[in-house]
């Protein structure tokens, strides 16, 4: 069985670092998905793509890959650049703003 270990990134939709902080061990599909002719569903008799395990370590991850003969690779997540000071809407108006105002 082939999987991947990687560190799962903030979604686009919040702002939050929610479920990022774990790392994830997630089953590669072994078989196309199929369309059900009747009812249109997508379906596959892969049930190991299903699985997501969640370590709190990488190590911990890679440890149970390698006690289960799990081929798994590892993602390197990125790094984040550092956060740009908020600022207040009012701070929009200071007469000593580096840049010119405009509409």
């Amino acid at each position: 069985m082939r999987a991947r270990i990687y560190r799962p990134a903030k979604t686009a939709m919040s702002s939050g670092t929610a479920k990022t902080h774990d790392w994830v061990l997630e089953f590669a599909a072994a078989s196309q998905r199929e369309v059900d002719p009747l009812m249109g569903w997508t379906s596959s008799s892969d049930t190991q793509s299903q699985v997501r395990l969640r370590f709190a370590t990488k190590e911990a991850a890679r440890k149970y890959a390698q006690d289960h003969g799990i081929d798994a690779e590892v993602s390197e997540p990125k790094t984040r650049k550092p956060n740009i000071r908020p600022r207040g809407y009012g701070e929009n108006f200071v007469p000593d703003r580096r840049g010119a105002w405009t509409h």
